[in-house]
């Protein structure tokens, strides 16, 4: 019998993870010969999550659970259900079910019968996000497909159904720095997209402020494209070209018509500019820098405090 992995990150879920079991049982009892483990990773969370999830593993054998040692990001959730996942097939699903589980349908069908290595979903609609946040998350899609040679898909969801193989080629890639849904594109396979319009959350609030997002476009950008690096090359030279001809051109008018040197406002100005364009391009490759000192440290991406088998001691 084949077995569909699903994998919940979870980060202060308490409110939605009752009703996200009782519509995961529902959708995967209608699958026929197709045996399910459910991996909820407990991120470090606040509240009651953990202490749901060990009810749940309890009364159902389906349901596994991974609980870390602290807070570490959904990247390192996401990776740490991955490498858990026994399934022939794995899905990756939110617990506040903006991720509506019964596309799983259409994502099996598009696997087994359409042969796709994956089935991904991509929201055409952001209803009850504040403008604010959609435009700059439209912006966002818009730079990293030109500076990257990574596709990224607007509006696209962690939220996918991925063969075996899929699975096994994300989990080679063992860099620290993660950002799944540019590693998702990157190793390639058959992909087909699924459309829905948005769907906000059944319970609690969202734990990405706009400053967090705007964090995480930041180290998606350092590591898919290294055109930022380029850009700030191209700066120096430009500035470096400029001055040439400006010093040309004060020599030139000082020997032929006396102009005097004067303009000390301007200059001023001048040097605030120059200053806060080197300071941006440091910045770029202090950026970069930092990215390769935490992949040279080798620290683990998370460590894992508990599972339903108990208390574990491993770190990766």
């Amino acid at each position: 019998m084949e077995k569909i992995s699903i994998i919940v990150p979870c980060y202060n879920e308490e409110e939605s993870l009752p009703l996200f079991y009782d519509e995961i049982c529902k959708v995967s009892s209608e699958f026929k010969k197709v045996d399910f483990e459910f991996i909820f990773v407990n991120d470090g969370s606040r509240d009651k999550t953990l202490d749901i999830t060990r009810d749940l593993s309890k009364k159902d054998k389906r349901v596994r659970y991974i609980s870390f040692s602290r807070n570490f990001g959904k990247e390192s959730a996401i990776l740490a259900g991955l490498e858990s996942s026994v399934g022939d097939y794995v899905a990756i699903m939110d617990a506040d079910l903006q991720d509506p589980p019964s596309l799983l349908f259409e994502m099996y069908d598009g696997i087994k019968n359409d042969g796709y290595d994956c089935v991904a979903t991509r929201r055409v609609s952001r209803k009850g996000e504040p403008p604010i946040r959609s435009f700059f998350a439209k912006c966002y899609y818009w730079l990293i497909n030109k500076i990257s040679k990574t596709p990224v898909i607007d509006g696209a969801r962690d939220y996918r159904l991925m063969t075996r193989q899929m699975v096994d080629s994300i989990l080679s890639l063992k860099e620290y720095n993660r950002f799944s849904k540019g590693i998702f594109s990157w190793v390639g396979y058959d992909t087909k997209w699924l459309e829905y319009k948005n769907v906000e959350r059944v319970a609690g609030t969202t734990k990405w402020s706009f400053w967090k997002l705007f964090l995480y476009s930041l180290e998606s950008i350092v590591a898919f494209s290294t055109v930022p690096l380029a850009i700030s090359s191209v700066v120096g030279l430009l500035f470096f070209i400029v001055s040439l001809i400006m010093i040309v051109v004060i020599i030139t008018k000082t020997l032929m018509f006396g102009d005097p040197v004067a303009g000390w406002p301007s200059l001023v100005c001048i040097l605030f500019f120059i200053s806060g364009v080197q300071l941006f391009c440091i910045g770029v490759i202090g950026q970069y820098l930092s990215k390769l000192y935490l992949e040279v440290k080798g620290r683990p991406v998370y460590i894992i405090k508990e599972t339903e088998k108990g208390r574990k001691w491993k770190n990766w």
